[in-house]
């Protein structure tokens, strides 16, 4: 599956059309949120789909959206259950403003694409197709972005193709803040930090939104600006994830990642950083593009990464402000960060590692007499196997 997205132009007629619909959509989901929550309260579970279903029917909406609009309700629904089941804090669904209500949602039929997207009821919109689709399209999802821009986004699903080859090398990655992320070979990539270059203009632009009278013409005005900027520092991000991924999945054969928790990283610690960083979207990048470029990409548990000494594997305690890895059982010193980086490709090429590790540190310490961890072992998979034997 691939998603196309392109720039749509509307008409005046057919964009006030559209953002009436958005109108139709946001109150329709309101009136069927509360009609859930009515259910809830007085019987103890959630409305079927069918009754929900009711609402659509006269509600002027193309029969396709709406639906897909119950379903959607449907599955946050079901989806707070099972957070909530696993013991994980999910919010549950809300009531929403025309601000959030952004796409109408075609998953089956309802348009067709040819030199203009020709969607039900709103007639041929221009389409800017800027690339050829390749491969079926199987559903369309009309979005407004806050600038007031059209996007048309395609899901397709295409035929699979042998991966190129490619005879690159194999390479750990450890992302960071200060840079975006440093490889195994030595390479550092910096981290652009596009909210920071744009943060004063912004702040200027958001204290005017602030001031502004609501319900105004100036109000409006003012907001735009702040969602212009705010597009601006998306776009940047998102072009260069995109280029530097690309790069990466063509240079390199295999490369290694932290599985890392960013949202709970974010809220818990430098949450605009990692957020302005991108990480999650890195590695997702990271991820879909290696299936084509002939890539293998994977991820480990970043548990004791940055302790961890490459050369020996013993564990090396560091404040955040330590930028050196300095080990006091073999003297490797370097930088924290490519140390990291290696030994995140090791624990990729050879999981067993880190267990038999972890079994070397528990016989050292009820048998301190032992000799450490050879570091050779980390070499190759046979000499880690006879590690693990003496173990």
């Amino acid at each position: 599956m691939r998603s196309y997205k392109f720039r749509l132009y509307p008409g005046k007629a057919q964009e006030k059309e559209m953002i009436s619909h958005l109108w139709v959509s946001k109150e329709l989901w309101n009136e069927m949120l509360a009609f859930t929550k009515e259910i809830y309260r007085h019987h103890g579970k959630f409305p079927t789909t069918v009754s929900l279903r009711e609402f659509v029917r006269n509600s002027g909406l193309f029969s396709q959206v709406g639906q897909e609009l119950v379903d959607r309700l449907y599955d946050a629904l079901h989806k707070k259950i099972k957070m909530k089941r696993n013991g994980v804090k999910y919010g549950f669904p809300r009531f929403k403003s025309i601000d959030r209500m952004k796409s109408l949602h075609y998953p089956q039929f309802g348009f067709e694409l040819g030199e203009k997207l020709k969607v039900t009821p709103f007639g041929e919109l221009s389409i800017v197709k800027h690339r050829r689709i390749k491969g079926r399209i199987k559903t369309l999802t009309i979005k407004r972005e806050p600038t007031g821009k059209w996007f048309a986004c395609f899901s397709v699903e295409q035929e699979k193709v042998l991966p190129k080859e490619n005879n690159g090398r194999k390479v750990g990655i450890d992302l960071g803040l200060k840079s975006l992320a440093t490889l195994s070979d030595g390479t550092v990539i910096s981290n652009p930090r596009h909210l920071l270059e744009r943060k004063e203009r912004l702040a200027f632009l958001q204290r005017r939104l602030s001031r502004a009278s609501k319900r105004g013409r100036n109000r409006l005005k003012a907001k735009l600006r702040v969602a212009t900027v705010h597009e601006r520092i998306s776009n940047t991000r998102k072009d260069f994830l995109h280029k530097t991924s690309v790069q990466l999945v063509n240079d390199y054969s295999f490369i290694a990642l932290e599985k890392l928790a960013a949202r709970e990283m974010a809220e818990h610690r430098f949450g605009k950083s990692i957020n302005d960083a991108g990480w999650n979207m890195f590695a997702n990048m990271l991820t879909y593009k290696a299936e084509s470029a002939g890539c293998r990409v994977v991820f480990v548990n970043p548990k004791n990464t940055t302790k961890e000494c490459s050369s020996c594997g013993n564990l090396t305690a560091k404040e955040l402000g330590e930028r050196m890895h300095n080990c006091q059982f073999c003297g490797l010193s370097m930088d924290r960060d490519l140390n990291a980086a290696r030994v995140i490709v090791k624990l990729a090429e050879y999981p067993a590692l880190r267990a038999g590790m972890n079994a070397k540190r528990q016989l050292h310490d009820n048998f301190p007499n032992e000799p450490s961890y050879p570091a050779h072992c980390a070499g190759s998979l046979a000499s880690a196997r006879e590690a693990l034997r003496k173990i």
